[in-house]
């Protein structure tokens, strides 16, 4: 049996009278890379907001690391890691203040969070770096940095909002390395993105339409099931078919 580390049960959020998220209902599994994908505007940060919980459900549940979102915030926010597409960075700090601030939110210890400063700096290759502020570095290393920080306390789940947005090919490719390595030791990866190419790099994907979600499997099962070369393909299918609903 795998473990389920988040389930959701019709998690709805509502803006008056616009619906973000429309009854969302699906579980994800220990150590797995789940990619959450859609156009910009498709709902993705709105059910990951809530999903971490920083944001209240109109109606519906979720589970997080075995915790409640209604009742069990606190406890969910100390088992999972979050980056945001702007890498949630200080850049008037320096890469070693920027670790050790994350490791002390986390809830580190002085000795943890040295023992993880020296080996994230190692790992990272910024040794000479370590001493810049973290706006000199270049985005890539921004990025890098910034994933780091975010699973310095070995979460149970790290959430990932569109983490490659905005850097090229090369530096993306080289950042889902590091979501590899994350995912082997056991970290459960949870990653909106609205660049389809990044699907096949995930374990299982579902994917937003319009606040609903209206695919989930793997991606070569999604390809089979669209006759779709490509999950550009996959996608405009579905929002063809949301289109034609729609009218």
């Amino acid at each position: 049996m795998k473990n389920v580390v988040i389930k959701t049960d019709k998690l709805t959020k509502k803006f008056g009278d616009f619906i973000a998220t429309d009854a969302i209902t699906f579980e994800v599994y220990e150590g797995e890379i789940f990619g959450f994908l859609g156009a910009n505007g498709a709902g993705k940060t709105t059910a990951m907001r809530m999903l971490c919980g920083l944001s209240i459900p109109t109606s519906g549940g979720a589970t997080i690391a075995g915790f409640d979102i209604y009742k069990e915030a606190e406890k969910i926010k100390a088992n999972i890691g979050y980056m945001s597409q702007k890498f949630s960075l200080y850049e008037d700090l320096t890469v070693i203040e920027n670790i050790r601030f994350f490791g002390g939110v986390y809830g580190l210890s002085d000795k943890e969070i040295k023992e993880k400063s020296d080996d994230l700096i190692d790992l990272l290759g910024l040794k000479e770096e370590s001493k810049k502020l973290v706006g000199s570095l270049p985005l890539g290393w921004k990025q890098k940095l910034a994933f780091s920080v975010a699973i310095i306390h070995d979460p149970k789940i790290v959430f990932l909002d569109e983490p490659t947005g905005g850097v090229d090919p090369v530096t993306r490719r080289q950042f889902w390395d590091l979501i590899y390595e994350a995912s082997n030791r056991g970290i459960t990866i949870f990653v909106t993105t609205h660049y389809m190419d990044e699907a096949e790099y995930c374990n299982r994907i579902s994917m937003m339409v319009d606040g609903e979600m209206k695919a989930l499997d793997t991606p070569t099962n999604l390809k089979k099931t669209y006759n779709a070369a490509s999950m550009d393909e996959v996608f405009f299918e579905l929002a063809r078919g949301a289109k034609r609903q729609a009218d």
